[in-house]
């Protein structure tokens, strides 16, 4: 779908990163002014577009909303847009596309949860540190499964959060033969053993994977009082958002050795501008440097090139939908 002139006109960001295809796709449809990063924003670009991208990470509040006087849509390559004032825009006549409500797309997009259950067999079985050990000319397997407590079959599987991923990870653990329960307020799955409390959960698992949304309700949803409950021994998975566990609790579970371990592609904090600035003194990627019990990947759960492909084509195509409903309503 193309627009002929005039185009409208579309900002964009580098700090999105755009894969070359994408941004061709863009050129083609829309007049574009790009700027590094929101922080560049100047009041002669903001009146003059009609479409804007928001990068996670950067708040597209009533403020800049008021800033840009003609926008009619703004954008986001994401499942939920807390950096988004939704309401404001709406009530000023703007529309928001994003991903959060394309449920048969994001069937497709399976990454994350792959990643996840990646992440389930690299830390009970110590792959990152058995890598290590035969780099360095050591060939000692057993010693490697003695510190593996049972095989994936022999253990259970808890999901917090049953919605579209951890589905897919809870499907997964059903493959390898394991009892699969989930704590989910809005979900229910027949196949799976439903527990009422996340203490329960906790109780019943020997490994949990974290897939429930951000909101100020799940913060530090998974805390102390959820790490005491865990089985000794028992592992912890999260591809979700870093705020959902309470990191402090969590890195003293680690060390008193009552967890068998943890990993973790999100962290707490990771949309703030200076984060990558403070990542060498969090305590969690000092403890990982140091012991074989923690894994840290840097978000790229999602991160594969033919699902960034597939969910930034979608976004556009949203967009092009959108101002095609704006247009024959004109």
């Amino acid at each position: 779908m193309c627009f002929n002139t005039p185009k409208k006109k579309i900002l964009c960001y580098d700090i999105l990163q755009y894969q070359p295809s994408i941004l061709e796709l863009i050129k083609e449809n829309f007049d574009v002014k790009k700027l590094p990063d929101p922080n560049h924003d100047t009041d002669e670009v903001l009146k003059s577009v009609e479409v804007a991208m928001a990068p996670l990470g950067f708040s597209f509040n009533r403020k800049k909303i008021d800033r840009c006087t003609n926008l009619e849509i703004i954008a986001s390559s994401t499942l939920c847009v807390p950096h988004i004032d939704i309401e404001y825009a709406h009530s000023k006549g703007i529309r928001v596309c994003y991903l959060g409500n394309e449920k048969d797309f994001l069937e497709t997009i399976t990454p994350t949860a792959e990643l996840a259950w990646g992440l389930i067999m690299a830390v009970t079985r110590r792959v990152p540190w058995a890598y290590k050990a035969a780099c360095s000319g050591k060939w000692e397997g057993r010693s490697f499964g003695i510190q593996t407590p049972r095989m994936l079959s022999n253990m259970s599987l808890g999901i917090v959060g049953l919605g579209r991923l951890g589905s897919m990870v809870a499907s997964y653990g059903e493959a390898f033969g394991m009892k699969v329960y989930y704590y989910s307020p809005s979900s229910r799955n027949s196949a799976y053993e439903r527990c009422q409390t996340l203490k329960e959960l906790a109780e019943s698992s020997d490994i949990v994977s974290i897939h429930a949304h951000h909101t100020p309700e799940t913060e530090r949803l998974i805390n102390v009082e959820f790490f005491q409950a865990m089985r000794p021994g028992s592992f912890i998975v999260n591809t979700s958002r870093g705020e959902l566990i309470d990191e402090i609790a969590l890195l003293d579970a680690l060390k008193s050795g009552h967890l068998g371990g943890a990993a973790l592609d999100v962290l707490s904090g990771e949309l703030e501008i200076d984060f990558c600035d403070k990542l060498k003194d969090n305590p969690l990627v000092s403890y990982a440097k140091s012991h074989d019990n923690l894994i840290i990947t840097p978000h790229y759960g999602g991160a594969t090139v033919d699902a960034r492909m597939k969910t930034e084509t979608k976004t556009i195509d949203l967009v092009l939908e959108a101002l095609t409903h704006i247009n024959n309503k004109l």
